[in-house]
């Protein structure tokens, strides 16, 4: 094969990372749409934070940054600032993360409204790395990680412009659209890579979804209705699951008619996902970067306006933006800011380069790990969590334990405090509130799948109960001991199971559910304000 020259690997990299020629085919309403949802996407995830930040992370939160700042600086110094990327190094109080939440609600709205949509992702994208990186506990998911990704490559795939509308005078480049479709393509991949690499037999006898749907970490009423349906259904949407995510979406790679028709399979799917189970925004966000497997050609059929021709003020072809200007045009201000923007080119270039790379190795070695991967430069960027790996429900749940917590003044009369959004009372009907991420509750269905050390905000919050803590009783859906705290308090376990028509007809419950004992210690406060060990739990129930 004869190497790449000079010249062809300049019109390589024009081709790659210039603004594509735009044409009837291009990809302009795809973008516009895909932002659209992504600043809504946003928003949702600063809107949960907002009545949150405060007692996860808060000063008296459970888990305060500020605490975790001060570790991280005295173990690894000046280090820890590339370890643990956050603006709350300069202030983590309360104020701050108030002004982070807000300024990510803005900015987003921004993004939404298309006004300035590239300094707006920007400071959407530094305030969400900014909570991730000091929430410990309570981020890390992969919803997290997708977002971070998908908003690290939308900075580049957004047109740069005030008021950019459909942004035909800079249209997108291939790799950045490639790019955000490589994340949707390696969320599909990954999650069914991993159902086969887990080595889960309910995914090989097709029994996986039989009790899906009441075992995640947060249903829905639908979802209700949907595990009443016979097994030979439940063994149906395990196989159209593995035949989606393991072959159905490598039509992304195909001309466009099959990423159409790709579109048009998988787009139900994820709706389907929504309303059956709250998995927070990541479905949204899964649902969103699908629709840039179309282009303006098919929108155009579905009643969105026509668009062809030339971009206004020129379009590239196979030379770079600018480039005979820049040759004819010497110390001018029109010739600087063309070189600026052949060297933004090259800039985003080498970004996504190294992501493509980073994301690319992570894939390769999760199928393979004796590849002859180089890993560095994946640890090098690791910290920005831009280039992640994903792997949704490669082991499924087969219980759902439920952590509780109680209080009393006597130790024989307890009280639980009652939440949110997780099940608890038997006759509540589960709701649909995602994009919503109630992360604390959703912590809490992690919390049972390991032991109680592994959960330390578990105790804290127990602690924190004993004195009426405010922004972690902000948490619950009410303070049970509202005029003074209890004198002692406990965390128990429920196990949780959807019932039957029958009994929903006959009694009006939507689960039934057993007392498996206590999950944390019952503690106490002594006079002086120290917190008191009673006595330690029982022995906890199986994994789930």
């Amino acid at each position: 094969m004869i190497p790449l020259m000079p010249g062809r690997l300049s019109a390589a990299g024009v081709w790659l990372f210039a603004p594509e020629p735009q044409a009837a085919g291009g990809h302009l309403w795809p973008r516009w749409l895909f932002l659209r949802a992504l600043g809504l996407i946003y928003f949702s995830a600063f809107l949960s934070l907002r009545g949150q930040i405060e007692g996860l992370i808060g000063t008296s939160g459970l888990l305060p940054a500020s605490e975790y700042l001060e570790q991280v600086r005295r173990v690894l110094g000046a280090q820890g600032y590339w370890f643990a990327p956050t603006l709350l190094w300069i202030d983590s109080s309360n104020r701050a993360l108030e002004i982070l939440c807000w300024a990510g609600l803005a900015a987003s709205t921004l993004v939404v409204c298309n006004f300035l949509p590239r300094a707006a992702l920007a400071v959407c994208f530094l305030a969400f790395l900014s909570f991730v990186t000091a929430a410990r506990d309570f981020s890390g998911y992969q919803s997290d990680g997708m977002l971070l990704e998908a908003g690290w490559v939308a900075l580049f795939f957004a047109p740069p412009s005030w008021r950019p509308g459909l942004g035909q005078a800079r249209p997108p480049s291939r790799a950045s659209r490639f790019l955000l479709l490589w994340l949707w393509f390696r969320i599909y991949f990954e999650s069914g890579w991993a159902k086969i690499a887990s080595g889960d037999p309910s995914w090989r006898n097709f029994t996986a979804m039989d009790q899906y749907y009441q075992n995640g970490p947060l249903p829905t009423w639908l979802g209700w209705y949907v595990q009443q349906l016979p097994h030979a259904f439940q063994a149906a949407t395990a196989g159209l699951t593995l035949a989606l995510e393991l072959v159905i979406v490598w039509m992304m790679f195909l001309p466009r008619r099959w990423r159409n028709l790709c579109f048009l399979i998988v787009t139900p799917f994820e709706i389907a996902i929504i309303l059956t189970a709250n998995y927070c925004f990541l479905n949204y966000l899964v649902l969103s970067l699908g629709v840039l497997l179309l282009d303006d050609i098919f929108l155009a059929s579905w009643g969105f306006p026509g668009i062809g021709g030339v971009a206004r003020g020129g379009a590239p072809g196979r030379e770079l933006p600018g480039a005979p200007e820049i040759q004819s045009a010497r110390g001018g201000l029109a010739a600087w800011r063309r070189r600026a923007e052949v060297a933004g080119m090259w800039i985003s270039g080498l970004v996504f380069s190294w992501i493509f790379y980073a994301t690319l190795a992570l894939l390769a070695l999760e199928i393979s790990p004796r590849l002859p991967f180089p890993i560095a430069p994946v640890r090098m960027i690791a910290p920005l969590q831009v280039a992640n790996s994903y792997g949704l429900f490669g082991r499924m749940t087969w219980a759902r334990y439920e952590i509780e917590f109680q209080g009393s003044d006597d130790g024989s009369n307890w009280i639980s405090y009652p939440f949110r959004f997780k099940p608890q009372d038997v006759r509540e009907m589960p709701r649909i509130y995602a994009p919503y991420q109630p992360r604390f509750e959703w912590n809490l269905w992690f919390a049972m799948l390991g032991p109680l050390q592994d959960s330390p905000f578990v105790v804290r919050t127990e602690e924190a109960l004993l004195t009426n803590n405010s922004a972690v009783l902000a948490l619950f859906a009410g303070n049970p001991f509202a005029a003074r705290p209890p004198r002692q308090v406990r965390a128990i376990i429920w196990q949780y199971w959807f019932t039957d028509l029958a009994t929903m007809r006959r009694e009006g419950k939507w689960w039934r559910r057993d007392f498996r004992g206590r999950f944390g210690p019952t503690l106490t406060l002594w006079p002086g304000g120290q917190v008191k060990l009673l006595d330690l739990p029982d022995r906890p129930p199986p994994p789930p």
